[in-house]
């Protein structure tokens, strides 16, 4: 009984992590956008959507790229997020020169 539950739960675990795998590469897939930024375009060309109606979708369009992009590079902090990158730190060994050792640490 222990096998069968073993292998259930492995089994499980299995295609749970393929199905992950394949909404992470959807949400991180911008062709698709860019496709539909095409259509819009031609869209606009052909006449069939106003300007106006180009623009909202070219908007909506690029926000979802932006963020794509911002996922992949992982450069943006998330709201409240802070990051301390290095601290300057200055010697001032009590003799009152004006040229103190100048020391930086990163963390």
């Amino acid at each position: 009984m222990i096998i069968i539950d073993t292998l259930l739960v492995g089994g499980l675990k299995f295609v749970l992590s393929k199905i992950a795998a394949a909404v992470d590469s959807q949400l991180n897939d911008d062709s698709v956008l860019r496709e539909e930024l095409l259509a819009a375009q031609m869209r606009l060309e052909l006449g069939e959507i106003s300007d106006k109606e180009f623009a909202a979708i070219e908007t909506d369009l690029l926000a979802r790229l932006r963020e794509i992009r911002e996922r992949q590079l992982g450069t943006t902090p998330t709201a409240g997020e802070m990051r301390i990158t290095g601290i300057e730190a200055r010697f001032d060994d009590g003799s009152g020169d004006s040229d103190a050792e100048d020391a930086t640490a990163e963390r």
